[in-house]
């Protein structure tokens, strides 16, 4: 029984082993039916039975109220019919009870049997009552309806409620193996929604910690430059002017990048791009991704940066009075994108740190291109005492960020203090 089954007879169960109320009306009726059918039959039984006519219709009765019970034991029920088949009584009972038996889920060599035996029965039956009406004279046909009356009158009662039966309880077993698979698929189809709606909130996660990680990556570094250059400013403004005026327009020209990428990165979140506008009201979070990390790679130029703008960002650094050794290992060649851009940001992000937690400190960046990975190394030694600190606030996210970065391409990330009290970033990129 399936689900769906038992809730059924659960909200409409009927008496006893009827599992609806009209089901054991149906019984009910058709047991009434063939007790009567019987007890009328039972009258011409009981005279050439010789016995009494009340004898009769009470075995009528008993015998033809046994269809009530057809659902919970029909092979009692076809057993009663041929039983009695000889004294002419339980026609209907007999059809009714073959149907129900062939329509259950009894073996269906049971069902072969019974029938079988309730065939050879009403052909023995009305070879036997034809027979005899011939000999009296009341049926004068020739010796070939003998034959003919016996066996279609035999096929006529068993047959057909057998091929019924066997029909309906086919297409019975085939709805309720079908609502099984429905009610396992619909379990299915739960269980991939909720799997849907998992990957779904994982990927809304993702989706905002690489957001997150792409604004502070294009906002912070430049800012950082530019409180430093302001700290810088303050300190120059009244003994060298000229250097206040320089420092003064690195400010503005650092703001006005971080301005612009800033707004890209936001109108990327707003919007989506105007194809993504276009074709739906929703963002989608993949276009969100794309977009964003296409946004957050313009850091330097259009097409994003790579390890030939390492220059560059060294040059910013110093500029800022960062003293900033840059050293290349190996034969420069070109990578993915997304190793170039990793790269640099490590870079970036390590530089960025030193403006914030060792102003003054020489810095030793360390580039080499190995065979199957290139590796980067930013080196800082201790802050000198009489150096003044930018502070700059520190959330914390720039060391994690880093190293998600780097664990996503398959690569190594180590960080941490060295000996000397200075601070060492390190990574290893697989080239492909």
């Amino acid at each position: 029984m399936t689900t769906t089954g038992e809730e059924h007879v659960t909200v409409r169960g009927g008496p006893w082993w009827w599992a609806r109320r009209r089901s054991a009306v149906l019984d009910v009726g058709l047991g009434v039916l063939s007790a009567v059918e019987c007890a009328v039959e039972g009258v011409p039984f009981a005279r050439d039975a010789g016995v009494p006519v009340a004898a009769g219709v009470v075995f009528g009765l008993l015998a033809g109220s046994v269809l009530v019970v057809r659902r919970r034991w029909p092979v009692a029920v076809v057993l009663v019919t041929i039983a009695i088949t000889p004294a002419q009584m339980g026609f209907l009972m007999g059809v009714v009870g073959l149907y129900t038996l062939a329509a259950s889920e009894l073996p269906r060599r049971i069902t072969a049997w019974l029938a079988g035996m309730s065939l050879v029965g009403t052909l023995i039956v009305t070879f036997v009552r034809v027979r005899q009406s011939m000999v009296r004279g009341d049926l004068d046909l020739g010796n070939w309806f003998l034959p003919f009356a016996a066996i279609t009158t035999s096929l006529g009662l068993t047959a057909p409620p057998v091929l019924l039966g066997l029909y309906v309880g086919a297409r019975r077993r085939l709805m309720e193996s079908l609502r099984e698979r429905a009610d396992s698929l619909e379990r299915e189809l739960q269980l991939l929604a909720e799997r849907a709606e998992e990957r779904a909130e994982w990927a809304r996660s993702e989706e905002r910690t690489r957001i997150a990680r792409e604004m502070h990556d294009v906002v912070a570094h430049r800012v950082s430059l530019m409180v430093v250059h302001a700290a810088a400013l303050q300190a120059v403004a009244r003994k060298d002017p000229e250097k206040a005026v320089k420092n003064a327009a690195l400010v503005g020209d650092m703001g006005r990048q971080a301005l612009t990428e800033l707004r890209e990165m936001l109108g990327v979140l707003r919007s989506g791009g105007d194809t993504a506008v276009r074709r739906e009201p929703v963002v989608p979070l993949a276009a969100v991704r794309v977009a964003a990390a296409a946004a957050a790679s313009r850091a330097v130029d259009e097409e994003g940066p790579c390890l030939s703008d390492l220059d560059e960002l060294v040059g910013q650094s110093a500029a800022a009075g960062m003293v900033v050794d840059l050293s290349v290992e190996g034969e420069a060649r070109s990578y993915a994108p997304e190793v170039e851009q990793t790269a640099y940001r490590v870079v970036q992000e390590a530089l960025t740190n030193v403006h914030k937690h060792a102003a003054g400190a020489k810095t030793y960046v360390r580039l080499a291109h190995r065979a199957s990975e290139i590796a980067m190394q930013v080196e800082n030694e201790p802050p000198p005492e009489e150096s003044a600190s930018a502070r700059l606030p520190s959330g914390g996210n720039g060391l994690v960020g880093m190293k998600e970065r780097v664990s996503a391409l398959g690569g190594v990330f180590v960080s941490g203090p060295t000996e000397a009290g200075g601070f060492r970033v390190s990574a290893v990129i697989p080239a492909s």
